[in-house]
């Protein structure tokens, strides 16, 4: 058996990976385990100049990770990879920042990293690189002589080529992609970007099984769409609601509805224009006032970049705002958290929530939405308000989908959900569940892998 070699941005160590990164983290080292495995990447902490990689060894998997110094980190990290490709990924053009200085840092990085990785590969490694803080890794990898089979797979959306072309090199990056073996989206929108970008820009060829022949190389390329492991969340969700956390929350709502958001604090999860729809929600129908309360859990992130403190201080505003013009003396509309909770707690919270709104303006997947249908009783389930602009889309269909652009339409669709018959509710959760265990984050490694190894 060929062993598996992951590459990320930052490694999960043991004993903290899970909790922050929940199933991805789990069904990565549990592949790892299976094949005796090595996850490389950064340390996340910082160093006066580089290092030989520090290395880790638990039960049956090594864990190499680098240190970077500061202006790497800042350019590479801060720099090109979310002052750059997080907001153009996201169709965020407004909020690009790119410079010359920062992807030659992006650069940079990559190649040291793939000096530091090569000396730690076997000759028969199957290498997996994630996500778009690496996608120069295997052309750099190829360049200090590794012959292995490397995939990639890209965790956010491919932009559409008018979008993708306001960034500058970003040929580069297209030729970089083509230097794996097979190259992994979460949608067929992200799929069909990409091989536009290739057949328009790049004068590439591709086949109808996904096949591709650009830059003197042939890889292949399809959509896997990422998922979670349903059942391990149901029986959390069900230990859960008995959890002093979750009978406490239960407590305060005093026998209202709850409506629950969970997002990191980004600009692009559309958590003003969601504060806005619920707004609009109220003054609606003002009939559930006084009948609901949306809890929104919005975990900082990149607390030192300037746009994602702005967006803490306006989220603040509006919920003060909602709250200031609908609030009674016993009853608060919106209760807007900036802290974290354990998978656990979630899972609780998804369980007793009637509706859950997934309203993300851009993104390529969002688990949220697959956690929340998979933590609800299959007795008395609640509802998904889902954006058609989350990858989750092209699979939950049984979902309420609303365009987080259109605050009536959420509005309405939170109105239907609240008032949607038990029946159509439990059907509308089995058809998803259904698709949930199919598309499972075991099924989504092992056909991604299955692929690469092809």
């Amino acid at each position: 058996m060929s062993r598996l070699v992951i590459v990320s941005n930052r490694v999960a160590l043991p004993g903290e990976g899970a909790q922050r990164s929940g199933g991805l983290v789990t069904a990565l080292v549990d592949a790892l385990h299976q094949a005796g495995g090595l996850w490389f990447g950064s340390s996340g902490k910082l160093a006066e100049t580089p290092s030989a990689p520090n290395v880790l060894e638990a039960d049956g998997v090594t864990y190499a990770t680098v240190d970077l110094t500061r202006a790497d980190h800042d350019g590479y990290y801060s720099g090109l990879s979310n002052a750059a490709l997080w907001p153009l990924f996201h169709y965020r053009l407004d909020l690009v920042n790119f410079t010359r200085r920062d992807f030659a840092a992006y650069l940079r990085v990559n190649a040291r990293l793939a000096d530091t990785l090569a000396p730690l590969l076997k000759p028969n490694d199957v290498v997996w690189v994630h996500d778009y803080h690496l996608i120069p890794m295997a052309d750099e990898l190829r360049r200090v002589g590794a012959r292995q089979r490397i995939g990639f797979f890209l965790h956010t959306p491919f932009p559409s080529l008018g979008v993708l072309a306001t960034l500058p090199h970003y040929i580069e990056l297209l030729k970089s992609l083509c230097a794996y073996d097979l190259v992994g989206f979460q949608t067929i929108e992200d799929l069909t970007a990409f091989h536009d970008a290739v057949v328009r820009r790049a004068g590439g060829k591709v086949s109808a099984d996904g096949s591709i022949r650009a830059f003197d190389r042939d890889l292949r390329s399809g959509v896997f769409p990422i998922g979670v492991d349903p059942d391990a969340i149901a029986n959390m969700a069900a230990r859960a609601v008995k959890s002093r956390t979750t009978r406490r929350l239960q407590g305060s709502l005093r026998g209202r509805q709850l409506i629950i958001g969970v997002d990191r604090l980004d600009y692009s999860k559309g958590l003003e224009h969601r504060f806005k729809a619920f707004a609009s929600f109220l003054e609606s129908y003002p009939v559930q006032r006084d009948h609901v309360r949306l809890l929104q859990i919005a975990t900082a992130t990149r607390s030192d970049v300037p746009e994602y403190r702005a967006l803490r201080q306006r989220l603040g505003a509006l919920a003060g705002d909602i709250a200031g013009r609908y609030a009674q003396l016993d009853w608060a509309p919106i209760q807007y958290l900036n802290r974290s909770f354990s998978q656990q707690s979630l899972a609780g919270f998804f369980r007793i929530s009637r509706v859950a709104l997934v309203t993300p303006l851009r993104d390529g997947m969002n688990l949220v939405a697959k956690e929340y249908v998979a933590a609800q009783s299959p007795e008395d389930p609640g509802v998904l308000v889902l954006s058609p602009f989350a990858g989750a889309a092209y699979e939950l269909d049984a979902a309420l989908i609303a365009n987080p652009y259109d605050p009536d339409a959420v509005a309405e669709a939170l109105q239907k959900a609240l008032l949607m018959p038990t029946e159509e509710r439990r059907q509308r959760w089995q058809a998803m569940m259904q698709i949930l265990r199919r598309h499972s984050i075991t099924a989504w490694r092992e056909s991604f892998l299955r692929v690469l190894n092809g």
